[in-house]
């Protein structure tokens, strides 16, 4: 076998609280993170040497900026492969969205040279790999539905999700993960999520209590910057959401809703030039 495909999942959370800075500048996080359909395409073929990336997004980096080309560097120099390969990354997730893509689209890197080469690698192997890439890497090669806590590095398979609709809407901008961590001020805040009850409503398959009590500690910097965030998840609710929340960093929101024809009309009600729309659901693993 020369060449493999595989899916790299977005992912949302479902909760997000920041605890505290930690002395090296990372932040102590808890937070619920879920797997969901939407995902890139990811072609790995081997070739006789170095790291090639081609990405349908044009303004994807082709280059060591681009968290695949490292996980290929990684596993290259680790283990003394001889061969190069090329990536072709077919994207659908949103770059710099809060969903994980480019550290989903990493961990299939990671998945795919595992079994292209042989290495023989255990999950857990390729999750410490990934966590040396990126905070987000190792929950993206399990997938499924996960409490993250640490820099969201340490992760507790929880019970999974009921398949669940979700409509996502990514305003046209993009949003730095960094500048949000930094504008944070963790001794002012009043308002956290409740990570139990939130927990718990996965494991009964409360899919309402679960989306009535999410809540992301980051919307606090990104929504205090871009008002547009807030708009969106009121205009989510009103036209039948559960709940909505911003996923990650932002700048995407999210609405959960209680059968797919709710979340295809909620869908259809959000055209606009301001934004772009998805419609997916939840997966396990």
């Amino acid at each position: 076998m020369d060449s493999t495909e595989l899916k790299a999942r977005a992912k949302i959370n479902l909760s997000l609280d920041v605890l505290g800075r930690r002395p090296d500048g990372y932040h102590d996080v808890k937070m619920v993170m879920q797997t969901i359909e939407l995902h890139d395409r990811i072609f790995i073929e081997v070739i006789e040497k170095g790291i090639e990336i081609e990405c349908s997004a044009p303004w994807v980096p082709n280059d060591k900026g681009n968290i695949a080309y490292k996980a290929a560097e990684q596993l290259i120099e680790r283990f003394g492969i001889k061969k190069g390969v090329k990536i072709r990354i077919d994207k659908n997730i949103p770059v710099a969205a809060g969903l994980a893509g480019g550290s989903s689209d990493a961990a299939a890197v990671l998945k795919g040279m595992n079994s292209l080469f042989k290495l023989d690698l255990t999950e857990k192997e390729l999750m410490d790999i990934g966590k040396t890439i990126g905070a987000d890497v190792p929950f993206c090669i399990r997938g499924g539905t996960m409490l993250a806590e640490g820099i969201g590095e340490i992760l507790t398979q929880l019970d999974p999700l009921p398949v669940t609709n979700i409509v996502l809407i990514k305003p046209k901008i993009g949003v730095s993960t960094a500048w949000v961590y930094e504008n944070l001020n963790v001794k002012k805040l009043t308002s956290r999520p409740n990570t139990n009850i939130i927990i718990n409503s996965i494991a009964n398959g409360n899919i309402k209590k679960l989306a009535q009590n999410m809540k992301n500690v980051l919307e606090t910097v990104t929504s205090g910057k871009y008002e547009v965030i807030g708009e969106i998840k009121q205009k989510l609710v009103e036209l039948g959401a559960l709940g909505s929340m911003m996923s990650g960093s932002g700048p995407t929101v999210f609405g959960i809703f209680s059968d797919k024809a709710a979340a295809m009309r909620a869908y259809e009600a959000m055209e606009s030039n301001r934004w772009d729309r998805y419609i997916t659901t939840t997966v396990s693993p």
